[in-house]
């Protein structure tokens, strides 16, 4: 029997299947805010084991990417109620990416056009920013140069993460994750070539954790380790983040970390798929040696390499990202062995309305349109 489609225990969240929909940014909320179209296109999906979000700015700070809908204000959290109530309608299960991208953003989308925040004052090369351009047009544009966060300003970020995971189970989500990956904010004071500090948040591994290990303690003091999942990139190579001394050592002493806390899973992104490199050979399995709660993983899965992951004992939930753009209907695609679409990239990014979002098929009516 196919692993892929049994039910999985997910620290007391009974989740029907093992395929998880992973984190995509969409940029289709205008105003920041989500909307019907958002509870709509989350709701089509809903027959994932589980969803997570895109990522949800927990500040304005924390935001790089216009129209991506934000966990912050009042009106934020009430439109995300609509997508959690839209989901559990249709029996699916709901959790927020909590999202602080730090220096990979620009002065247009930063709070009176101030610089960004990160772990040093130091530029990620070759890093974008989906802003506001000099011409006053929306586009992509080089990522300003930061400042570093002073030490004290660093237990305030936790607690805007603290605040957003608040109103995420208020909003009806049932957990949030923490995301520390893809060269965002966590991973800034995590490597050691973006953090060059001096105080009790660079240096060793032990202070370059810190700030994660912070974050995570206080968020699961607010709503429970039970509802807070971690997300991370070892060997994230995207927007500038390079290789340090000591490498392995600390994304395996943050293993250590993971294991001793036992959040509701740790999520791997092996960043292949979306133009970083793989991890190294090998370092998966010295990572599932040392973590041994709930693992997933996303990457560029298809439903057979997933199968296998699963076989294997690898991992212990398998997230698909881009397959669930065109096919809303995912896992009953591959539990039938039904046609799966391939979503054209324009289809990835921007735009308004149904098209481009809301509007792919499920099979069901892709057969009934070809009938007619």
């Amino acid at each position: 029997m196919s692993q892929l489609f049994t039910p999985y225990d997910l620290a007391g969240l009974t989740l029907p299947n093992r395929v998880v929909m992973a984190p995509m940014t969409r940029s289709r909320a205008m105003t920041g805010v989500p909307d019907e179209q958002t509870a709509l296109y989350y709701a089509q999906r809903a027959s994932a084991g589980l969803l997570i979000t895109e990522g949800a700015p927990v500040s304005q700070e924390g935001n790089g990417y216009l129209y991506t809908p934000g966990i912050y204000t009042d009106e934020q959290e009430a439109g995300w109620a609509k997508v959690t109530k839209a989901v559990h309608d249709r029996g699916g299960r709901i959790f927020v990416q909590l999202w602080h991208v730090g220096r990979v953003s620009h002065v247009s989308l930063q709070p009176g056009a101030a610089a960004p925040v990160s772990a040093s004052a130091q530029r990620g090369e070759g890093a974008f920013s989906f802003a506001i351009g000099p011409d006053g047009a929306p586009g992509q544009q080089p990522a300003s140069t930061p400042r570093a966060l002073e030490t004290e300003e660093v237990v305030r970020v936790t607690a805007d993460f603290v605040a957003a995971a608040k109103r995420a189970i208020r909003a009806g989500f049932d957990g949030v994750e923490i995301h520390g990956a893809n060269s965002y904010l966590f991973e800034q004071f995590l490597n050691a070539g973006s953090n060059q500090r001096e105080d009790r948040y660079g240096g060793s591994i032990e202070n370059r954790m810190r700030f994660l290990l912070e974050t995570i303690d206080a968020v699961a003091a607010e709503i429970g380790m039970n509802r807070t999942g971690v997300r991370i990139s070892p060997f994230g190579r995207l927007s500038g983040m390079a290789a340090f001394e000591g490498e392995a050592e600390t994304w395996l002493a943050v293993a250590e970390a993971l294991e001793d806390r036992q959040p509701a899973y740790v999520h791997l992104s092996d960043q292949l798929s979306i133009g970083g490199e793989a991890m190294p050979a090998g370092f998966p399995s010295q990572f599932c040696k040392t973590f041994t709660g709930t693992l997933i993983a996303a990457g560029g899965f298809t439903q057979e390499t997933g199968e296998q992951a699963l076989k294997d004992g690898a991992l212990d939930l398998i997230a698909f990202g881009k397959p669930f753009i065109a096919n809303p209907d995912l896992v009953e695609r591959m539990q039938n062995g039904w046609p799966i679409n391939t979503p054209s990239r324009d289809a990835f990014y921007g735009g308004t309305g149904a098209a481009g979002y809301t509007d792919f098929p499920t099979w069901d009516q892709e057969r009934d349109e070809t009938n007619e």
